[in-house]
């Protein structure tokens, strides 16, 4: 075969393909929704952490929605989405994590967890009920509050990636 009949051939191989139907709704994201699935719904995600931080709530339950909203087809509802999602802040935390000579702290660490219950009301195999933590290290030359914004964004946009792949990327 000529290379532009090798060209063709493939290209008419990946049209057949992108036209078949599938199991599930598919996005460049790698999401597998059920094709009968058009909203999503989270609930705010209160801090019941010992130590809150008044902004993380908001800013946490704002980065899923727009994580969902991107990255799916779906629609944004206040309640009972066809993909529902809700929990709490349950640890943020600060600890020394890299320990130097005379025991001083190199790095501190801070660590959130979020406890998620998750239901798909079309595929109820695939709920769950479970916690994501992250961290984020920062020297110890620096206090959290002049890296607490940065360290914030880190962890919800890993935490958020987290929750995405586990409701929705089946791979």
């Amino acid at each position: 075969m000529k290379p532009k009949q090798v060209f063709f051939s493939w290209l008419a191989l990946m049209v057949v393909l992108m036209s078949t139907p599938s199991c599930g709704i598919y996005s460049f994201t790698g999401a597998s929704i059920p094709p009968q699935a058009t909203t999503f719904s989270v609930a705010a995600f209160p801090n019941q952490a010992l130590l809150v931080q008044p902004t993380l709530s908001h800013r946490f339950t704002e980065a899923l929605q727009d994580k969902f909203l991107r990255g799916t087809n779906l629609r944004m509802v206040s309640a009972n989405g066809d993909l529902h999602f809700e929990g709490h802040i349950s640890d943020y935390t600060t600890a020394p994590a890299a320990i130097t000579a005379g025991d001083r702290a190199a790095l501190n660490r801070l660590t959130i967890t979020v406890r998620v219950r998750f239901e798909n009301h079309f595929q109820p195999e695939q709920n769950f009920d479970r916690s994501f933590s992250r961290f984020w290290d920062y020297p110890s030359t620096q206090n959290l509050s002049d890296v607490e914004d940065e360290a914030i964004s880190q962890i919800s946009q890993a935490l958020v990636e987290d929750i995405f792949n586990q409701a929705v990327v089946n791979w």
